[in-house]
Order: structure tokens, then sequence, then C-alpha cells
């Protein structure tokens, strides 16, 4: 992503408190236009205050916050207009039929009659809702629901969307369906702030991900930035013969031996420049495993890491890029 792409989202030092309790004590970030945002962290870590007070739901007791290129605490009404918002709780009503959710959401955004029903009509048929269209929502499976809210969303061609949680509580193929959906939404243009509690997810779509802990953004990258953080990246050597391992392990110093499984565990960060060097040592001493596997941390142990208090390097001042 070039450094030079338009900000959708900026905000400096976003503080919240309900109370005496402090929910956001500084939180500092930025995404690009056409880019996915994932913002991780534990339940109750202020992920969805987050969206709230961006999404202009909520107030902020401080912070300096654009959203569409629109000052937050100045034209509200600006950035309402360029956003949509979908939660993990749905908003459809179940006691209409998809095609008249859509078409409410339609007269809610002030479309003519005849643009709305189109309007309505192409984004059931592009979400694959068209055969359900005149059902009861109520009828229909929690995939479908999620799949009409988005589209219910897409009524008002918001330029940045935020999704709570899209996925909580959706089967796996569901899921999988969902992502394609939001990898779709970018390919037009859209810039998708993602909150999840799937890991998974947020590797599979983020462009960059930041993880909220305390208050703060604890650390934020690519997805692989974020992984390099966290030690315990190595290569395992297996082998059946006794005296090639115990070669090896003569020309690999760290390794961790373990005689009982032949193996050897080298620290490694899993780059190819590092994977090369022991197998040149392995080379020089004519020795070859009979297994070499490469693990790297995901993450799940970088969210451990960062929210259970286990030592990583500290972020960066910069806000996420």
């Amino acid at each position: 992503m070039r450094s030079d792409t338009p900000l959708a989202i900026a905000a400096d030092g976003l503080r919240k408190s309900y109370g005496d309790k402090v929910v956001l004590d500084g939180v500092d970030l930025t995404v690009r236009e056409g880019t996915i945002f994932s913002l991780l962290g534990p339940n109750g870590a202020g992920k969805t205050t987050v969206v709230k007070i961006l999404s202009t739901l909520v107030g902020a007791d401080a912070g300096d916050l654009r959203v569409g290129g629109h000052d937050l605490a100045a034209d509200p009404r600006a950035v309402r207009a360029a956003i949509g918002v979908t939660g993990q709780f749905s908003a459809v009503d179940g006691l209409i039929t998809g095609e008249e959710n859509m078409l409410l959401m339609a007269d809610l955004h002030h479309l003519p009659r005849r643009q709305g029903r189109r309007v309505a009509a192409e984004l059931l048929e592009r979400f694959d809702l068209t055969e359900a269209a005149r059902k009861p929502a109520s009828t229909y499976s929690g995939g479908m629901k999620r799949r009409l809210d988005i589209a219910m969303t897409l009524v008002g061609s918001p330029r940045i969307i935020f999704l709570d949680e899209p996925t909580t509580g959706l089967d796996p193929r569901s899921r999988h369906t969902m992502w394609g959906i939001i990898r779709e939404l970018v390919t037009g243009g859209v810039t998708v702030f993602l909150t999840t509690q799937y890991l998974e997810e947020a590797d599979q779509l983020a462009d960059r991900i930041a993880v909220l802990h305390d208050g703060r953004i604890a650390a934020h990258g690519t997805a692989e930035e974020l992984k390099r953080l966290v030690p315990g990246g190595h290569v395992r050597l297996r082998f059946t013969d006794p005296d090639g391992y115990r070669s090896a392990a003569s020309v690999l110093p760290g390794a961790a031996p373990d005689d009982a499984s032949l193996t050897l565990r080298i620290p490694s960060g899993g780059s190819q420049r590092e994977l090369r060097a022991v197998l040149d040592r392995l080379d020089s001493a004519g020795v070859e495993a009979d297994e070499l596997t490469v693990h790297t941390p995901d993450l799940d142990d970088v969210f451990f890491a960062l929210t259970e208090g286990a030592a990583v390097p500290a972020p960066s001042k910069e806000a996420v890029r």
C-alpha cells in the first residue's frame, strides 16, 4: 500500500470514559482509503466504542478525529453521509421481507422510488438474495441475515463501512462467504474498518491490524509484522540416522536437541536467509535431514502476548498506516 494513499480515517488521542472507567486512553490510528483495517482486542477492550465514536453514534471525550476527510466534531452530518455501519447484532427487521427492508433503507436515504427499487434489486442480486427477497426476513438463516444487513448498508453507497464483528455466530461456510463479500467491497474502492474476535479472520482479510489493550493501541502493522514481534519461531529438523543427528547438532550452535525423537530445534524468524544458513551448515557437514519444518508465531501468539503481559517490543509512536 502506497504511503501517499489518502486517509479514510484518522484518530489522534481518542479518549472516552464512562464515569470512573477509562475505556479509551489516547488511541492513535489511521486507515488508508481502499484497505481493510482490523481492530483486535479482548472482550471489553473498547473495540465497539471506537466504532460507535467514529460512526458518530457516541461522542468522544477528547481527540482529533477525521472520517472521510471530515472533522468528526465539526461536521458529523458529512461523516454520516460517507459511512455505513453493520454491527454484530443485525439491524434487519424480521417482520417484513428482505425486499421491504431494502426499500425502507432506500426511503431513509431519500432515494426516488424508481431508483430505490433499482438499487434494492441490484443489491439483492449481488448478495444472492433475489429468490428470498419476498420472504419474511425472520425465515432467513444467520448468514442470509448478515448478507441482507450489509446490502442494506450499501444502499447509500458509503465510501467507508464499519463492520463490528460481522461474522459472530456464523458457521464456517457462511463466514467464508462473508469474507468474499468483504474482499469484493474493497475491490470496488470501499474502505472497511473491521472488528473481529476471530484472529484468522483478521489474518485472512486485513491489510493492517491493530491490537487494542488497556485503552491503548498495544501494537500495529501487517499480520506478518505483528507475528515478528513475538519470539518462538524455529526450524525443526528430524533425523532417522543417529550419526547424522549428532553431526547436525555439532554444526548448528544454539540448536535444542531431543535425543528421544532425534530432532533439533533451531531458533529462527523463518526468513529465507536464516533457512539458507541452516541448510548451508548441514551441507558443509555432509548431513541431510529427513524432515524440515518451519514454525512461526501466528496471530494467536501475538494476541496472547500483547494482552496477557508478555514482553514484546514496544510499537513505534507512528500511527497505524
